[in-house]
This record gives C-alpha cells, sequence and structure tokens, in this order.
C-alpha cells in the first residue's frame, strides 16, 4: 500500500433545492390557499475517523467531493427531500487545513469522530412562508441556497506514543521488528526506510504500545533536505522519542549532535521531548565494549537525566532494561 501522507482536495456542499409555488386545488374549495412546501437542505461533506486506514491515498484520486443537492418542496406544504451527506473515512491523525486561508478546520484523532468540512445549503422557502393578511396569494418562492465550497489541505500526522529516531542506517527499522510484529524493509544502506512504519509493541500487562518508526533524518532535514523534512511531522505526536545511534559511527557523538540540532531547528516542542538514548549495533563491535561504553559516559554527561543504553536488536541484547524504561517515562506521563 502507498503511504500519502499529504493531499488537496475540493470538496462542495450540495445545493438546497427550491421553494415551490403551489396552492390547495380541493374540490369545493375555490379559493384555496397557499400551500408550496420548502425544499430539502444540501447534504454535508463529513469526515470521519476511522482507525484501519494510514494513509490518504483515497485523496489522490478522488479530489472533489460533494453532498447530494436537496430536493424541491412539492404542493400540500411538503418540504422536498434532504440531500444525500458525502460521508469519507480519513485515518486517525488527519489535521484539515483550509487551503486558501490556513485556518484550521479540525483534527481527527478518535475513531468515528465527525467533522463537518463543507454545510450544504439551506433549503428555499416556499410561498407557503409567505402568506400574510396583506398578501393571501403569494405567488413566489425562494430558491436554494449553494453549499459552502473549500479547498482543503489535508495533513496525516501519525499516531504513535513512541517515536523512533537517528540517521539513516542507524537500525531503527531492525529495532521495531525486533521488538514487535512489524516487518519494514531491512539493509545494510542508508534510507531503506523511505516511508514510517507503525508497530505495537506489547507491554508485560498485556497492552500495546504503538511505536513509529521515522525515516532517516540528516543534517538540514528542516529546511527540506533528504527524507526527514517530510515526516518532521510525525514525532509531533508522539510522547517520548527513542533516538537510535549507530555505534559503528565514525563519530557516534557527533551524529546525536546532528539529530538533536534538527530537532531545535524544527522546534514545535520537539526539542523538549522526552527521550531515551540507545547506542545500536553492539554486536558489531563486541570486542570494544570498553570503547562503547566510554562513548554512552560521554553522552551521560553531555545529556543529563536523559537514559543511555547499548542494545543490538540482532541479538536482542539490552532491549528488556530499554523497554521497561519506555514503560516507566510513559506510566509516568499517565499517573
Amino acid at each position: 500500500m502507498q503511504f500519502i501522507d499529504l493531499a488537496e482536495i475540493e470538496v462542495i456542499g450540495g445545493k438546497g433545492g427550491d421553494g415551490v409555488v403551489a396552492f390547495r386545488r380541493e374540490k369545493y374549495v375555490p379559493a384555496g390557499g397557499p400551500d408550496g412546501g420548502n425544499g430539502g437542505k444540501g447534504g454535508d461533506v463529513i469526515f470521519v475517523g476511522e482507525e484501519n486506514l494510514q494513509t490518504l491515498l483515497d485523496f489522490q484520486y478522488n479530489r472533489r467531493i460533494a453532498g447530494e443537492n436537496g430536493k424541491r418542496g412539492g404542493p400540500k406544504n411538503c418540504t422536498g427531500a434532504k440531500g444525500k451527506d458525502a460521508v469519507v473515512a480519513v485515518p486517525l491523525g488527519t489535521v484539515i487545513w483550509d487551503a486558501d486561508t490556513g485556518e484550521l478546520v479540525g483534527d481527527i484523532v478518535n475513531h468515528e469522530q465527525t467533522l463537518v468540512v463543507a454545510a450544504g445549503g439551506k433549503g428555499g422557502l416556499g410561498n407557503k412562508h409567505f402568506l400574510s393578511n396583506s398578501n393571501r396569494a403569494p405567488e413566489y418562492a425562494l430558491p436554494g441556497l449553494e453549499g459552502e465550497t473549500r479547498r482543503l489541505r489535508l495533513e496525516l500526522k501519525l499516531l504513535a506514543e513512541v517515536g523512533i529516531i537517528g540517521l539513516p542506517n542507524a537500525g531503527k527499522s531492525t529495532f521495531i521488528a525486533a521488538v514487535s510484529s512489524a516487518r519494514p524493509k531491512v539493509a545494510d544502506y542508508p534510507f531503506t526506510t523511505l516511508v514510517p512504519n507503525l508497530g505495537v509493541v506489547r507491554k508485560p500487562t498485556g497492552d500495546g504500545t504503538v511505536f513509529a518508526d521515522i525515516p532517516g533524518l540528516i543534517a538540514g532535514a528542516h529546511l527540506g533536505v533528504g527524507l526527514g523534512h517530510d515526516f518532521l511531522r510525525h514525532i509531533e505526536r508522539t510522547r517520548l522519542l527513542l533516538h537510535l545511534i549507530d555505534v559503528t559511527s565514525d563519530d557516534p557523538i557527533a551524529d546525536c549532535e546532528t539529530i538533536q540540532q534538527e530537532l531545535n531547528a524544527y522546534g514545535r516542542g520537539l526539542p523538549e521531548r522526552p527521550q531515551i538514548l540507545a547506542f545500536s549495533k553492539i554486536d558489531a563491535v563486541a570486542g570494544a565494549m570498553e570503547e562503547v561504553e566510554a562513548i554512552a559516559a560521554t553522552l551521560r554527561q553531555r545529556s543529563p537525566g536523559v537514559p543511555v543504553f547499548c542494545i543490538s536488536a540482532v541479538t536482542r541484547t539490552g532491549l528488556d532494561p530499554l523497554l521497561q524504561e519506555v514503560w516507566r517515562q510513559l506510566e509516568l506521563m499517565n499517573p
């Protein structure tokens, strides 16, 4: 399935039905009064949150969504039928913006949450409505009103409690494959992951926590360099960041600082987000663990209060203590 997290569409509420001019036509009633009914309301365009969707792919092929027009009123004071609403499912985490004004229209975060993004037009009044002492036989009615038309920009921000970040080839995909049932593509070259991957990691209590493997960030990502600019938005909703650092790199400390600088430059609360640091791939340097521990000690000094772990997703070394710290921090956020 193709992952699409941005889309621009047009939504149009249905036109209201016209009111009607009609008069009573009954036997033995030579001067029946007006009885033209009102037109029906136009259908709305409604977004509904759907937990089983993870992409905006459908909007790549359906860029114009309209509610049904309301029906014309009828005689005998009959109101026209309401136009059918256009109900569209969107993935949880979808943020809706007005493309012309930049105004936030809404944010879909719960399953079956609804949001009217384009209201249908009001039905026109029939001539029955205009009956008065001074006008006993009104011969006019009102047309239905046009529905609301808007251009919308849809932006998907994945809903995950833990965001896994790091430079390309830091071992993020291998990690999420080791701790969850997710099976992302894994290979020994940068930018293996081109789209975010979600995996549910089970706590000892049996509850599931969603981890998001965010595609590799690089220096300048906040300016649009590499893949990171497109996916930094997905980190915004995470509550905890798990920062993986490739211990086989020429300079792991510099790699860590590169990611921190990108978070600081992007802003939007990411620099203040709680973090856990983990040196990955220690199985590849099993004979040099003293050097690894020295690097970890340096990092602990530079980032006081931030937990630092040494792990191998391949051999599962250090994964249990790391996950225990993840559960501990998440519990602190939900006392």
